[in-house]
């Protein structure tokens, strides 16, 4: 038997615009998934949007009793910006009560509930006056902030307030994943660091607001892997590790953005508009606990025709195919448990020792039907041996001193996934779509008893 810490959070994350359906009812104003789905549907699996997804506005109180039935006793979700404050200054009294009733309902089950601020989810009315390239966006996600603090603070004591920034900023502004799907490197550093003050400001205001709770930030961590020990190829993963890892995380936990990110960025004219007082903003304001959202390494190489200056990150390296590696054939995804290990020594030696938990961590497979019994269980055995092999690797990190304190997976309900619709199953919970039943799997059994014993 594994033991882990007293205490451990064993849970499963979710978001709002993933799970909650309702997505232009009760008050809630247009995000920019709405839009883009209006507009573009053809650009979504099937052409499944996000007014429905997996109804948990309509399902909460059943599902927070589905949570205490498989032993999670911690969730993470969101708060949807645009449902609270529909214009950005109007509280939207409706989401104020399904909030204040939804979480309510965790607490009465036993969970905990963990309450993230922004999960991709920007709100059109914001959008359109520039979004994250703008200033003006650093302001209204404070004040969005303080008021989700000063509605809900009585009922959430572990707050964050982004989901994987560096996800959004690729995605939107050089990849063509999301909206307003843009190529262009210098404005995707420039929605990085509106990011960065924008979290920086929501702390402010939470050790103002909530002096007794705690706030952290998740993000998503891919340990880089170099190709071989050649330098151009040690160059190409330390750039990648600044780009992807230490740009949110030494300034969110040290304080500081690391100068050899600026000076790749300024040789690179790269660098952000900034204001004087930005500097003390991120100096301050650090946070009291990390999320790390894991699923895949980071496999480098040094670039073969890199242009200068840089165009896009594959400047600077270029993903190398391991020989060796092991697929999730579904997503396309490496799994290498390993790295949640070296995750766990990074945050012991490098970060102070921060407590931190596993935000997200979970295996996507499409066609799960295929893998039903004749009960209608879903028999994802390879879903158990995925987060078997991460647990062993995270638990020896934990008995080396690393200051884990939960681990989530990645999701308590099968839910919608931006261009990938219902295609990849992640759920504890498998959902019908035509019905909206949901059904448990053999993992949710499993974590029950994970939960129960503490290990396994």
């Amino acid at each position: 038997m594994k033991k882990f810490p007293e205490n451990f959070l064993w849970g499963a994350a979710m978001s709002a615009p993933q799970t909650e359906g309702q997505s232009l009812n009760f008050g809630k104003s247009a995000t920019i998934w709405d839009y883009w789905f209006q507009t573009a549907p053809e650009k979504f699996h099937q052409q499944q949007g996000p007014a429905i997804t997996s109804d948990v506005y309509g399902q909460y109180l059943k599902d927070c009793q589905r949570m205490q039935e498989i032993g999670l006793n911690s969730i993470r979700t969101s708060i949807s910006w645009a449902r609270l404050l529909p214009d950005g200054k109007t509280v939207n009294p409706q989401a104020v009560a399904f909030y204040r009733q939804y979480f309510t309902a965790m607490r009465d089950h036993g969970v905990e509930p963990i309450i993230n601020l922004f999960h991709f989810d920007m709100p059109m009315w914001l959008m359109a006056r520039g979004g994250w390239e703008s200033r003006e966006a650093i302001a209204a996600f404070a004040f969005y902030a303080q008021t989700s603090f000063e509605l809900f603070g009585d009922l959430v004591k572990k707050w964050t307030t982004f989901n994987e920034p560096l996800v959004h900023v690729e995605c939107g502004y050089l990849y063509q994943y999301h909206y307003p799907a843009i190529v262009d490197f210098k404005r995707a550093v420039q929605v990085a660091y509106h990011n960065l003050l924008a979290h920086k400001a929501a702390v402010a205001k939470f050790r103002n607001t909530l002096p007794s709770g705690e706030i952290g930030i998740i993000l998503n961590i891919s340990p880089t892997y170099p190709k071989s020990e050649a330098t151009a190829d040690m160059l190409a993963a330390r750039r990648s590790d600044l780009l992807n890892t230490r740009s949110f995380l030494d300034p969110a936990v040290l304080g500081t953005i690391p100068d050899d990110l600026v000076a790749l960025l300024s040789e690179n004219e790269l660098l952000p508009v900034t204001k004087p007082e930005d500097q003390a903003l991120i100096k301050d304001h650090i946070v009291d606990f990390i999320g790390l959202n894991y699923y895949q390494p980071r496999r480098v190489q040094a670039p073969t025709a890199p242009k200068t200056p840089a165009q896009m990150p594959a400047d600077f390296y270029q993903p190398y195919d391991w020989p060796d590696k092991k697929i999730n054939p579904h997503r396309g995804w490496e799994i290498y448990p390993k790295a949640l290990y070296d995750v766990a020594m990074m945050m012991k030696n490098d970060y102070h020792n921060m407590p931190w938990y596993v935000s997200e961590n979970g295996m996507g497979v499409a066609n799960e039907e295929a893998f039903m019994a004749d009960n209608g269980e879903i028999q994802d055995d390879y879903r158990i041996a995925f987060m078997k092999e991460h647990l062993n690797y995270l638990h020896q990190g934990i008995r080396e001193g690393s200051n884990c304190f939960g681990y989530h997976a990645w999701t308590f309900v099968d839910c919608w996934s931006w261009l990938n619709g219902y295609k990849n199953r992640y759920g504890f919970y498998r959902l019908d779509l035509a019905t909206g039943q949901r059904s448990m799997k053999k993992s949710g059994r499993w974590m029950k008893q994970v939960s129960e014993n503490n290990g396994f």
